[in-house]
């Protein structure tokens, strides 16, 4: 009876073996289909790049209703100061750190709520691969989603400031980086809400511990004395202020932000994110 055991069980595990394994480009598409069978997402991204596309467009708007009555004071600081903040508002930037962190957290936590990580797991063991595989995805969607978002801002509010001959071309210092940092802050904080939903796995805990971090800390924080600078320099939504001001007198501050600490940043913050899920969902019991 033993021998007989043991062989059966020696037969299961060759031909588990023998079974070849998930391939990635097939986790890659079976994260884009659960990811897009999210009923609400479709209406997330449209509902969320049209208020930011608005807002920002609002701003320019008024301005250019508004240039016949500045004062002198005012056009001389409004290129290329106020025409870059026309075009990324920081009620815009909020509602992109929301919406984008709000969609990843739910790719994860969705999965949880729903039973559905248990099935996934059952059919690919290797849980880093799944994670990746879910990460990929998501950076990919949301780095498209931000490009579209941040580059018709742009191109719209200067076309409405042009009419006034105050908007500023892609090509002046500073805009490229500018465009592009507003960009990457989709993903960027996509893959932090995917962080926080696989390390807590609660929608509503996930979602207030993500707008506490991202959105609430950094008014907590002041640029006054060395330590609360350094966090608040540190934190993203900082970070992408200081990338996307172009011609602002930053010496005044006494522990101002740098342009490459801002870099890094956007960089530590996701990959800070990504090693946070890859460690919870393999600690974790389903």
């Amino acid at each position: 009876m033993t021998s007989t055991t043991t062989q059966h069980t020696g037969v299961s595990a060759a031909v588990r073996a023998a079974e070849p394994g998930a391939r990635f480009r097939d986790l890659l598409a079976a994260e884009w289909i659960k990811l897009w069978s999210l009923r609400s997402l479709s209406w997330a991204f449209g509902a969320g790049a049209l208020v930011i596309i608005a807002i920002n467009v609002s701003a320019a708007v008024a301005d250019y209703t508004n240039w016949p009555t500045y004062d002198e004071g005012i056009r001389a600081l409004f290129v290329p100061i106020w025409a870059m903040r026309d075009a990324f508002t920081i009620g815009a930037c909020m509602v992109l750190i929301l919406a984008t962190g709000s969609i990843g957290a739910l790719t994860v936590v969705g999965e949880y709520s729903s039973g559905q990580i248990r099935t996934t797991f059952a059919a690919v063991p290797a849980r880093r691969s799944v994670v990746a595989a879910k990460m990929a995805v998501v950076t990919g969607v949301m780095l498209v989603y931000g490009t579209v978002v941040a580059g018709t801002s742009f191109g719209v509010t200067q076309a409405i400031l042009s009419g006034r001959g105050i908007g500023l071309p892609l090509d002046y210092p500073g805009v490229l980086r500018a465009v592009t940092a507003s960009a990457l802050l989709a993903p960027l904080c996509a893959l932090i809400g995917m962080g926080l939903g696989a390390l807590i796995r609660h929608t509503a805990a996930t979602l207030v511990t993500f707008t506490g971090i991202l959105l609430l800390l950094p008014f907590l924080l002041n640029d006054r004395h060395r330590w609360s600078s350094a966090v608040l320099h540190a934190l993203p939504r900082s970070a992408w202020e200081r990338l996307v001001q172009v011609g602002d007198p930053f010496g005044s501050a006494p522990y101002p932000a740098t342009i490459s600490g801002s870099w890094i940043a956007y960089a530590a913050w996701p990959l800070a994110a990504a090693v946070v899920a890859v460690v919870a969902v393999r600690r974790h019991d389903l």
